[in-house]
């Protein structure tokens, strides 16, 4: 067993990486796209939180959050999240008796400072294009990139050439 410990901080920022079980590409439909938000929307109305930046990907998904004070428990958002998109989902069942559309586990950091939290969020906007499914951010639609030219982060051209410096050789995955 892993001596991974977590790190809980009230009202703190975090970045994370969700991947799907053994990385089926199972959020490149469009109703899974949908089950997602909805899964996302459901938590968030019981349990609340801000979704800062957003990208999803076939099989795995990147996102910024901020807790509110006094509360520290992603983990049980994560759980119920996972748990609210794989009801109704035709997944075999692995020995534990779960679905298998979810690795078990996640990965998270919290984020430090500004500069940590904008490399997350640069490492979030342009992952499609790392990954090759996109010239540039500004075309993969299943992100907050737009969102975040709206707020003045970004120009609509950001990412196109090349990799920017702040998240070269960077691997959250």
């Amino acid at each position: 067993m892993s001596e991974y410990r977590r790190a809980y901080q009230e009202g703190g920022w975090y970045f994370f990486t969700v991947v799907t079980y053994e990385r089926q590409r199972i959020l490149d439909r469009r109703e899974n796209i949908e089950r997602l938000k909805k899964a996302f929307r459901h938590v968030m109305e019981n349990y609340p939180f801000v979704m800062d930046s957003v990208v999803i990907l076939p099989d795995h998904l990147h996102c910024i959050w901020l807790l509110p004070g006094g509360d520290s428990d992603f983990s049980s958002r994560w759980r119920l999240i996972k748990r609210y998109f794989s009801i109704g989902i035709g997944a075999p069942i692995d020995h534990r008796g779960e679905k298998t559309v979810w690795q078990r586990r996640f990965w998270e950091h919290l984020i430090r400072n500004e500069d940590d939290w904008r490399k997350h969020v640069d490492y979030i906007h342009y992952n499609p294009v790392k990954h090759g499914y996109v010239l540039r951010p500004a075309d993969w639609p299943h992100s907050s990139f737009q969102r975040a030219v709206d707020r003045g982060w970004y120009s609509v051209d950001w990412g196109e050439k090349k990799e920017p410096g702040n998240i070269k050789g960077i691997d959250l995955e």
